[in-house]
């Protein structure tokens, strides 16, 4: 699929990050594009800007939804045909995630199922829930937004990361089994799964305002549980206030969007080149690059104290931090 133009396109967590670059840049070319995301708010912002920069007759539609609830993914879908007035879609980029639910032992089941269903389940039911329209189309491209967490299931020696990067696994895997099944039952449908390293996005912050964690509004017993986490990972908090550590996480998730290594806007243009170069397997970043290139080099010492410090060495590698 070389040209976007009078395609359509669907576009999941699209109110910010990459889905908003992803729904801008398309609908730029002159692609038809359907977003969901939970945040009406921010939907608004993201059509606002695609309809400054696309063509007249361009397309841009708007849904609230959580992709981890199959029922609003159908609502969603029948949304798409109402207002797109089709019964097929060329693209469907599952990029909707969250994060969450580090610790099977520490965290909270709520936490981590929530963080799991929607990372993976939004996947899974964005690409079943769309198929049939990706079926009726003359030619379909399926882009699951997987992680290098999806071959990498750390963010260091002394963070637990274990909800996303099982999640990331399980759509780098359905993504790769998908590349033969559309061969052999859907020749007119591709797949990708998208690996990025740190992008300056917010899903740090959208993350804590979901699994209810905004550092604003954090009470008491979880500052605290934060500080210990805090004082794990080396720094000294001993006499800080709860005040400071609220402020401190949230100046840290917006250090994560501001002081990235490749800009959300980046890397959409590098998942839709991989898109018209019919890459199966995009990895998005230098990072992403030399952390992938380090863990096939290494695989069995990964997850040793070593390996980040080879990581941080060779990538200046940040995610963790």
């Amino acid at each position: 699929m070389q040209v976007f133009k009078d395609k359509i396109a669907v576009v999941t967590g699209g109110g910010t990050g990459m889905g908003r670059e992803l729904c801008r840049q398309l609908s730029a070319e002159g692609c038809h594009v359907a977003m969901c995301d939970v945040s009406d708010e921010n939907m608004a912002q993201t059509k606002a800007l695609c309809e400054e920069g696309a063509p007249a007759g361009t397309r841009v539609t708007t849904f609230v939804a959580d992709v981890s609830i199959e029922a609003e993914m159908e609502a969603f879908r029948d949304d798409v045909v109402r207002e797109h007035e089709t019964d097929y879609v060329n693209l469907v980029f599952n990029n909707a995630g969250i994060g969450g639910g580090g610790s099977l032992i520490e965290s909270s089941r709520e936490e981590w199922e929530k963080t799991f269903d929607v990372c993976w389940g939004g996947v899974y039911y964005g690409t079943r829930t769309f198929l049939p329209l990706l079926l009726a189309s003359e030619e379909g491209h399926v882009i699951n937004t997987s992680s290098v967490n999806g071959f990498w299931a750390s963010l260091g020696p002394q963070t637990a990361h274990t909800a996303y990067s099982a999640a990331k696994f399980a759509v780098k895997g359905f993504t790769e089994a998908l590349v033969n099944d559309f061969r052999n039952n859907a020749p007119h449908l591709k797949a990708s799964v998208v690996m990025p390293g740190h992008i300056g996005t917010s899903i740090v912050i959208n993350s804590g305002k979901i699994l209810g964690r905004d550092p604003k509004e954090m009470p008491d017993e979880e500052v605290e549980e934060a500080r210990e986490r805090l004082a794990t990972m080396g720094f000294e908090v001993g006499a800080v206030t709860n005040d400071q550590i609220r402020l401190a996480l949230q100046q840290r998730a917006e250090a994560f969007r501001d002081e990235a290594p490749m800009t959300a806007a980046q890397a959409a243009g590098v998942i839709l080149q991989g898109v018209r170069d019919e890459r199966w397997r995009i990895l998005v970043g230098d990072d992403a690059v030399g952390l992938d290139e380090l863990v096939r080099s290494r695989p069995e010492s990964a997850y040793e104290p070593e390996f980040m410090e080879e990581l941080v060495r060779k990538t200046n590698w940040a995610l963790g931090s």
